[in-house]
């Protein structure tokens, strides 16, 4: 006897999490099994991150612009944190409206879009549900 409980009423056969089948009949490839296990693993980091999120109306969005050497400007938000929002898409949003470019630092918590565009960046995550200061 292999198995902890083999021949109590506990005794439950091994089954492939894939096709069902017991282990000893499976027929799937392994290169199956990592695909359906990569398949998993991405599920569970998705939900993971989805858990720690917070909605719009919570959180506080902080706006400044800032003035960069060659008397170029940036419009910085900070306020809001990677763990809380999918900031690489919100940036790219608040890109589109905003016709520039920009970055986001997310040690830092921040997002940065180039040129003096606090007055869109504002209408658009309110628009958004985020409370704005500054």
């Amino acid at each position: 006897m292999s198995r902890l409980f083999a021949g109590t009423p506990f005794d439950i056969p091994p089954q492939c999490d894939d096709c069902g089948e017991l282990l000893p009949q499976c027929k799937c490839t392994p290169a199956e099994k990592a695909a359906s296990e990569a398949r998993r693993q991405q599920a569970a980091d998705r939900q993971q991150r989805e858990a720690g999120r917070l909605p719009p109306e919570n959180q506080i969005a902080v706006l400044s612009v800032q003035k960069r050497k060659g008397g170029r400007k940036a419009t910085v938000i900070t306020g809001l944190t990677d763990v809380a929002n999918d900031l690489p898409a919100l940036l790219k949003q608040l890109q589109a409206d905003c016709g520039s470019g920009g970055t986001v630092k997310a040690k830092e918590d921040l997002l940065e879009i180039q040129g003096d565009h606090a007055d869109r960046v504002r209408k658009s995550l309110s628009a958004l549900g985020y409370r704005v200061k500054g």
